[in-house]
């Protein structure tokens, strides 16, 4: 695979709304706040090749069970989806409040009801604000079809794009928003996304939403292929808290708008596009944790399988007392050692070294003598990197996540009230 360095794409301005055939807005609906975006709508001009990943968590929200039940046939034509309000656990309000999002968008837009894919994020058990929602959608859709005649400019395309990713937005401080471009023989496939999450985030599809869209011509199926590929590799290897959410999916439409179906050597460089758009969309995520202080990368190199590897990775990244460590500034090995132990994967902690940084503070799966002012260097950083090794096999994986701060208690002890 190609490095950052000599990629075969180009990272460009534009959003969920760059690739052609597509656009996006978003509205402010007054769900929860009164001056906050909380309607997001994206659109695309023709039916569109569509998949999804969804939370393993056994209480699904009503909107992503209406979801699922629109993808079985792999096409979609919208996304609609609303932030301060779950839409979960609400009974029989929150089924209808999830088929009105779809039924508004299908008659605002003149789409059949089963290509509308809804979401929602928020507080759960609350019941939506049905009405307003409505409406904010209305206004939404009316943003999209007048903008047909004049055409928007690049400019203004970029700005609704924008709309949409703070739409989606809950205790988020960044938006995330990417968007780039592949050359090819015969054009240029764009690749473009939103996504939102902070806290209740952990493997797993943990807490978060995502929104892909590319004019690359592909049919379903490999789209599902490649979107559960894509997601195994970033989304489910984030984690900030060990939360894993009723309401998170990841949506990817692909609209054929470019013409062009990679393959050969243009599918391989767009498999990488995708991988690499998602796995920087999974570090923003973890960068913007809830209250976090410090992102952090956990790399396990040596490991039996890639399954192994994953585990052990992940683990090493969720543990509560790791990322305290990591807050505090204590080169406490002992706890990623400990965490990689109970991950539930096989290796020989008598041959493992742990790297903070280029600080070696373990090998053979004791301490050894190390400098805690270097160490401490490494664990003042912004960004700090752990290394576990191990010489099991070939297998490696890397997580990303966060640190856990007095920050995180204070926003999560009162978010419902």
């Amino acid at each position: 695979m190609c490095g950052e360095l000599n990629r075969p794409w180009t990272w460009i301005e534009g959003g969920v709304g760059a690739p052609q055939g597509f656009q996006a807005t978003g509205v402010k609906a007054e769900i929860k706040y009164q001056d906050k975006y909380d309607v997001a709508l994206i659109y695309s001009s023709v039916p569109a090749q569509a998949a999804g990943v969804f939370t393993r968590n056994q209480v699904k929200a009503h909107p992503l069970v209406l979801t699922q039940k629109y993808l079985e046939d792999g096409v979609a034509q919208a996304i609609v989806a609303n932030s301060g309000n779950a839409n979960a656990c609400v009974g029989e309000a929150g089924d209808q409040a999830a088929l009105e999002m779809a039924r508004t968008t299908a008659s605002t837009l003149g789409l059949k009801i089963e290509d509308v894919l809804v979401a929602s994020t928020g507080v759960i058990g609350v019941e939506m604000p049905v009405e307003r929602l409505a409406h904010g959608i209305e206004e939404a859709a009316q943003i999209l079809t007048s903008s047909e005649t004049p055409t928007w400019t690049p400019q203004e395309r970029i700005e609704n794009a924008h709309q949409a990713a703070l739409a989606i937005m809950t205790t988020d401080t960044k938006v995330k928003e990417l968007a780039c471009e592949l050359p090819c023989h015969e054009g240029v496939i764009r690749l473009g996304g939103i996504a939102k999450g902070s806290g209740m985030i952990h493997p797993n599809m943990g807490t978060m939403l995502g929104f892909i869209t590319t004019d690359a011509k592909l049919p379903a199926a490999q789209l599902q292929g490649l979107l559960r590929q894509a997601v195994d590799q970033s989304f489910n290897m984030v984690t900030v808290d060990g939360d894993t959410s009723t309401n998170d999916m990841v949506l990817f439409l692909a609209n054929g708008e470019s013409g062009i179906t990679p393959v050969e050597e243009e599918w391989l460089a767009f498999q990488e596009m995708v991988n690499s758009f998602c796995i920087r969309l999974a570090q923003e995520i973890a960068r913007d944790g809830e209250g976090a202080t410090k992102f952090l990368e956990v790399q396990v190199t040596g490991a039996k399988s890639l399954e192994d590897a994953r585990k052990l990775a992940k683990s090493i990244c969720g543990s509560s007392l790791v990322k305290t460590a990591m807050y505090g500034e204590d080169a406490n090995w002992g706890r990623i050692l400990a965490a990689a132990g109970y991950a539930g994967a096989e290796f020989n902690p008598s041959q493992a070294a742990i790297y903070l940084g280029e600080c070696l503070v373990a090998q053979n799966g004791q301490g050894v003598h190390f400098s805690e002012e270097v160490a401490k260097g490494v664990l003042s950083q912004k960004e700090i990197k752990i290394l576990l090794q191990l010489k099991d096999g070939e297998a490696q994986a890397t997580a990303w996540g966060c640190d856990l701060t007095h920050e995180y208690v204070t926003i999560n002890g009162d978010y419902r009230t």
